[in-house]
């Protein structure tokens, strides 16, 4: 201990040394309030530019004719046109209505499938620490790697998933074109993300189901409450506002699902899995409509931003219970 202190001592006055008379002199007339804002003023300033400054940037955009292929082309003001086109855009109302498909049944598979994990992993069961570990692995994984794994095993003549359905079901591996189908494309999309992200909504959901206190599950068995009665009782309502949290975060990034889609289809076939993120990467470095991919991108800010507040209202009401 006493070393250290010799060396806080140490470094405190070789720092004293070299601070100039009229900088110490300010410093030490500054507040604890002054002087705490001046230790986190770089790190306030360097996130305003890495975050504000590009929203600043692309709301400028979005009201010009810019294009980024030609960036000594003489920019002019639009006014809302670039948003007039993206609002009644067809392809962009159903890369939206694909965007929402997605959301509503990876949110809706991954709450059940994770919510039911973490009930029974809180059981406590012989080996569930191991088993905890192993449900883990998707979520550790790197996209690219994820979807080139599942891209092999949805092969249809050498891919497990191929194999594994036609052993169940009896249709030939030729037809379980997962990737390649129309209506099974999404499907494949969704179970991919539901196996990935599972674990996330899994380890919320354990958390909520640890913070209930056992007393309450002691007085509920004293009032010889049922195990169905004490599920539905009182583990659902006190595990409420984890598994609302849950939904929140998967919701957001699955509205902003795009390398997932990119590498195991990459929008198709045709455009029935091009989800909107695809859509406004298309706009943006495609068709160099930066303009217009800047309005398309300000629209989906709003429209995330405005139903996550809405949604945090509503999670607030529960938590307020």
């Amino acid at each position: 201990m006493n070393i250290s202190n010799s060396i806080v001592e140490k470094a405190a006055d070789a720092t004293a040394k070299v601070t100039p008379i009229s900088v110490g002199r300010r410093v030490r007339g500054l507040s604890d309030r002054a002087i705490a804002w001046l230790f986190i003023a770089p790190a306030i300033v360097l996130l305003l530019a890495i975050n504000i400054f590009p929203l600043i940037w692309a709301i400028y955009l979005s009201f010009t004719n810019y294009r980024a292929n030609r960036p000594n082309a003489a920019v002019e003001g639009v006014g809302l046109r670039n948003y007039e086109r993206v609002l009644t855009d067809p392809d962009i109302w159903q890369a939206m209505q694909t965007t929402a498909h997605f959301v509503f049944w990876t949110i809706v598979l991954q709450t059940v499938i994770g919510f039911t994990l973490a009930y029974l992993i809180d059981r406590k069961f012989r080996g569930h620490a191991f088993w905890t570990t192993v449900i883990l692995i998707p979520m550790m994984l790197s996209p690219a790697v994820v979807g080139n794994f599942w891209r092999f095993l949805y092969e249809p003549q050498i891919g497990l998933f191929a194999y594994a359905v036609s052993w169940l079901s009896g249709i030939p591996t030729s037809d379980i074109r997962m990737l390649g189908d129309v209506s099974l494309a999404p499907w494949a999309i969704i179970i991919v993300d539901t196996w990935m992200w599972t674990p996330y909504v899994m380890l919320i959901c354990l958390a909520g189901l640890r913070s209930i206190p056992d007393y309450i599950y002691e007085a509920a068995e004293v009032d010889r409450a049922s195990a169905w009665r004490q599920f539905w009782s009182i583990t659902v309502p006190m595990a409420l506002p984890f598994i609302m949290l849950a939904v929140l975060f998967r919701g957001i990034e699955n509205f902003k699902m795009f390398d997932m889609v990119t590498l195991l289809t990459g929008g198709g076939p045709g455009s029935v899995t091009e989800v909107a993120s695809i859509t406004l990467k298309r706009a943006a470095f495609e068709s160099w409509a930066t303009g217009r991919a800047s309005a398309f991108a300000i629209v989906l800010f709003v429209a995330v931003f405005g139903l996550a507040n809405i949604y945090v209202k509503a999670l607030n009401k529960v938590k307020q219970r």
